[in-house]
């Protein structure tokens, strides 16, 4: 899914010397940047997860051995 460039309506505060040191965003445009950084995270998990070469065992198994596990 492709999304739209985020348009920031932000404000920095800066310094007494003019140096940007924060930035004041209306929520809106905090939520829209929240859900993006959150959607390109899971976007990164995935591919780490597809470029993984170990081998898949079915879920049953897995949970079988976190069982085990605990109880030893």
């Amino acid at each position: 899914m492709r999304r739209e460039m985020i348009g920031f309506h932000g404000h920095y505060l800066v310094d007494e010397e003019g140096n940007r040191k924060a930035v004041v965003v209306p929520i809106s445009d905090w939520e829209q940047i929240f859900d993006a950084l959150e959607e390109l995270d899971d976007i990164r998990a995935y591919d780490g997860a597809k470029g993984d070469q170990t081998e898949a065992i079915p879920f049953e198994q897995a949970v079988s051995e976190i069982n085990k596990g605990i109880s030893d």
